[in-house]
């Protein structure tokens, strides 16, 4: 368990533009910072970071919170382990206690999976650097392909030794269960015993964008025909191919900084451009490009080159893949290695800033890349070329941006000594053709509909038009945003004499609020009006990034909800004499009308409540003492509505 004090070191040091800016790119607008959201599909960025509130929320999606959230959320965490993550990241000292066995027991499916990977890694580097076996073998073989040993212990490279069940017995006599060893695929099980399913191979640990060890890759060491070259850990609950890319731990900043990502094909590409200074590279490892993997991509930039080593059948072979990527609203260029070269191989022949050089200057947009390879096949065939140009248009329809797309049919027309407006007419066809069919997936008709004009939505009959939500939110929102504010309220002294006496924000509302004896309809709000009467009582009012950090996900979410807008006042206002009504400078106002609302809406509808009894069957005392409540309670109400300006008309 960590203390309490602890986790205010941790959440008062972490800056959340730095931990959110790990993960995806994030550009400024105004005082806050915009991305695409990492937790759903999008085009347009609608991921909003405030530095200054310490929040992050999705005006697609919903998803908000704060840093400690946003890594619970993105690495699938719990609240301790995501605290942990921070504090790693902070160098924050957390000192453990002993867990009990129920604790240890509550530890998730997946934190296990976790923890034995975590220590095979370490396993694998052991023998790696402490045994002759892995000195003899897996480092020599490192060495023979140039790597360095920081490059080594960069990328947590390791060795599994020889005996077919070494690491499997490791790990059962250091307490890890047998089917947590098969799920990770570490281990494999035949005639019920348990194999290591990377033994006599040097290994390549995979990881998560946060460096959590997901998954890894075995090469063999020796030329037996009947053993593959590479095995790779299975699918798992922490491990998923399709959205993993290699070395994306170790590339991201680079990515983010460069504004751009060099797609490669294997583990050891990523290594030896790494050694030679391009660090914005990250390998499929031999999949085709998914759309996850374009979309992880996305988060750290929207220019993507990819990096072939020259076979012209691997290339038309991962066409496809690319026009996913076109799809995306992303840049696509390519980079040709020289015949019989790879950007392994290359790098390790060339000095760093040659091999940095040679991808710079080769490299071309995938639309004429694309043109200039297949009109090679052509060979002045007019049937074969007018499939070429269907089929590039074809990819040219595929990107978003109307200008980007007219600036390639442009290219491709003269690449082609094709008229322009024939190639347009072409890409007008596709898009149209893609549009209807969309339009009848939908449940639409073969033409485009005119737009539809919606009446505004009439008020459900169910609705509870008693309901103190709006209200109660009002209330939240001021507490979280000034709780820990002061305001001047005025008081009568010792000789009669008004005069200001400083309050917190958040004294003053609650104990106006429990002097009524007046509570919350919403179960949330009134979970964090527990959490302030509780502070009060210890004369420790709790800050805003108390709630915005709770591990109650439902408090963090409105939490994040109450305090968070879109919007940002722009300073026009002062230099043009506008005048504005500043929240801030007229606090005393706002909580008062505030609270006001709260109590009149609430003794109106008990004042509903008590009319539907008087019209019941209650006995002749009972009336009496309802009639009395009423009376004392509509005094009440009128006065407070007099407050407010209002007219009570009933």
């Amino acid at each position: 368990m960590i203390n309490r004090e602890t986790i205010d070191n941790i959440t008062s040091a972490v800056r959340i533009e730095e931990v959110i800016g790990d993960f995806i790119s994030l550009r400024r607008r105004g005082v806050n910072l915009l991305g695409l959201c990492p937790f759903h599909n999008e085009k347009t960025p609608s991921f909003t970071v405030s530095p200054v509130k310490g929040i992050y929320k999705c005006f697609g999606c919903g998803k908000a919170g704060n840093a400690v959230g946003f890594i619970m959320e993105h690495e699938h965490l719990s609240y301790p382990e995501a605290l942990r993550y921070l504090a790693k990241k902070y160098q924050i000292e957390i000192e453990e206690e002993a867990r009990t066995p129920e604790q240890i027991q509550e530890t998730s499916e997946k934190e296990s999976l976790f923890n034995l990977n975590e220590f095979a890694r370490k396993y694998f580097s052991s023998a790696l650097f402490d045994t002759e076996e892995g000195k003899a073998l897996g480092l020599a073989y490192f060495r023979e392909r140039e790597i360095r040993e920081d490059i080594i212990r960069k990328f947590q490279l390791g060795f599994s030794p020889d005996p077919w069940n070494a690491f499997s017995e490791h790990a059962i006599t250091e307490g890890y269960k047998k089917d947590i060893l098969l799920k990770t695929g570490l281990s494999l099980e035949k005639e019920g015993r348990l194999y290591d399913r990377f033994h006599s191979r040097v290994i390549f640990p995979i990881h998560s964008a946060s460096g959590r060890t997901l998954g890894f890759g075995g090469r063999i060491l020796t030329s037996e025909k009947n053993r593959p070259k590479y095995v790779n850990s299975p699918e798992s609950d922490i491990y998923n191919k399709s959205r993993t890319l290699y070395g994306i731990y170790f590339a991201r900043t680079a990515i983010a900084q460069k504004d751009n990502c060099y797609l490669v094909e294997g583990y050891t590409d990523v290594i030896s451009l790494h050694q030679a200074g391009v660090e914005n590279v990250v390998a499929s490892s031999g999949t085709s490009l998914t759309t996850d993997q374009v979309r992880m991509i996305q988060r750290y930039t929207s220019n993507i080159t990819i990096l072939y080593d020259g076979d012209p059948a691997g290339i038309k072979a991962s066409f496809r893949g690319i026009d996913m990527v076109l799809e995306q609203g992303m840049n696509v260029r390519i980079v040709l290695f020289p015949d019989n070269e790879d950007p392994d191989s290359y790098a390790r022949k060339h000095h760093p800033q040659e091999t940095e050089k040679f991808i710079t200057g080769s490299a071309v947009n995938f639309i004429s890349f694309k043109t200039k390879l297949m009109l090679d096949e052509t060979k002045n065939d007019p049937v074969k070329k007018a499939g070429l140009i269907k089929d590039i248009v074809a990819s040219i329809a595929l990107i978003p941006d109307v200008i980007t797309r007219t600036l390639f049919i442009r290219e491709c027309a003269d690449l082609m000594t094709v008229p322009e407006q024939v190639l347009m007419n072409e890409l007008n066809k596709i898009r149209r053709k893609r549009l209807n069919k969309e339009l009848q997936e939908r449940g639409g008709t073969d033409d485009i509909p005119a737009p539809e004009i919606i009446a505004p939505p009439q008020p459900s009959a169910e609705t509870d038009t008693s309901s103190a939500e709006s209200q109660e939110k009002e209330i939240m929102r001021l507490l979280l945003l000034y709780g820990t504010d002061i305001v001047h309220i005025e008081q009568p002294d010792e000789n009669n004499d008004i005069v200001k006496v400083p309050v917190m924000v958040a004294d003053y509302m609650v104990h106006d609020i429990r002097r009524d004896e007046l509570g919350f309809d919403n179960k949330i709000y009134a979970a964090i009006f527990e959490e302030y009467i509780a502070g009060l009582d210890k004369d420790q009012i709790p800050e805003r990034s108390f709630f915005l950090g709770h591990e109650e996900k439902e408090i963090a979410y409105a939490a994040v909800d109450l305090v968070f807008t879109p919007y940002e006042l722009s300073q026009n206002w002062k230099k043009n004499n506008v005048m504005i009504d500043i929240e801030e400078e007229r606090l005393i106002v706002r909580l008062d009308y505030s609270l006001l609302s709260f109590k009149a809406r609430k003794i109106d509808r008990l004042l509903e409540e008590l009319h539907k009894k008087l019209h019941g069957n209650e006995s002749t005392e009972d009336v009496k003492q309802i009639q009395t409540l009423w009376k004392n309670l509509k005094a009440k109400s009128v006065q407070i509505h007099r407050k407010l300006n209002r007219i009570v008309i009933r």
